[in-house]
């Protein structure tokens, strides 16, 4: 399935659906863990080729999870003031916990797949090693900040703390770049269009990303400069991560 073209369902998708999934968050929870299982289920047993298509691409490759996380990074470049940043932050973290759970399938299969070739000392080509290990960090960080996401688990924790956590995000979105882009480069190097296609796509996401996001974050400092030289009062990073439910 071509990742842009998935991307862009998705974003529509998010988009009508943002006051069910504010409501009632539970349910596409639970549609997530319904993947997962269909996924396990075929991969372990067989599904329908109609059936099982569709989960390689949105489960295995893990490309349902990365286009919900990718809508989550660039919501976060939108600025403050901007119609569709009121409209889609106060959802992040439901889309967040949404994502994870999908990651989970796919960390699970290639888990149970290279852990055991790992310890057994079987020959493995070196990039994967190093991948292996970046997607270890990046189970870590997966665990770490879904979690945090949960409402009941914010509210447990202060404001400071949960901002500091949550900026671990920008770590666990650069691990991503890094961890498809050990897996892809063999084979874009070879020839493979496939893999040049998708290495292009990713990386031009991905820097498109740290653009707009570092722009943000340099027109924050001048404001909030400017409120404090003004004395007007400047809304914070970390103020600002604290309304609504960010992820």
């Amino acid at each position: 399935m071509n990742f842009l073209f998935l991307l862009i369902i998705a974003a529509v998708a998010v988009y009508l659906l943002r006051r069910p999934l504010k409501a009632h968050p539970s349910f596409f929870y639970g549609i997530a863990v319904i993947l997962d299982l269909l996924y396990f289920v075929g991969s372990t047993f067989g599904v329908p080729r109609w059936l099982w298509t569709p989960l390689v691409d949105l489960i295995q490759k893990c490309e349902l999870a990365l286009a919900l996380f990718a809508i989550v990074m660039f919501i976060g470049c939108l600025g403050k003031e901007q119609a569709l940043y009121r409209q889609m932050k106060p959802i992040r973290a439901e889309l967040s916990i949404v994502a994870c759970i999908l990651c989970f399938g796919h960390m699970a299969v290639y888990l149970d797949s290279y852990l055991p070739r790992l310890l057994g000392n079987a020959s493995i080509n070196g990039n994967v090693t190093v991948a292996f290990g970046v997607a270890v960090a990046l189970f870590v960080l997966l665990a770490l900040l879904g979690v945090t996401s949960l409402g009941i688990v914010k509210r447990a924790m202060s404001s400071r703390r949960w901002t500091r956590i949550q900026r671990f995000a920008y770590l666990f979105f650069a691990l991503i770049f890094c961890h498809l882009a050990l897996m892809l480069l063999p084979a874009a190097l070879r020839g493979g269009i496939a893999a040049q296609e998708s290495l292009f796509i990713y990386t031009a996401m991905f820097g498109a990303y740290g653009i707009l996001r570092l722009g943000k974050a340099a027109a924050e400092r001048h404001e909030q400069a400017r409120g404090n030289a003004t004395g007007a009062p400047s809304i914070t990073r970390e103020e600002e991560t604290s309304i609504g439910n960010a992820a």
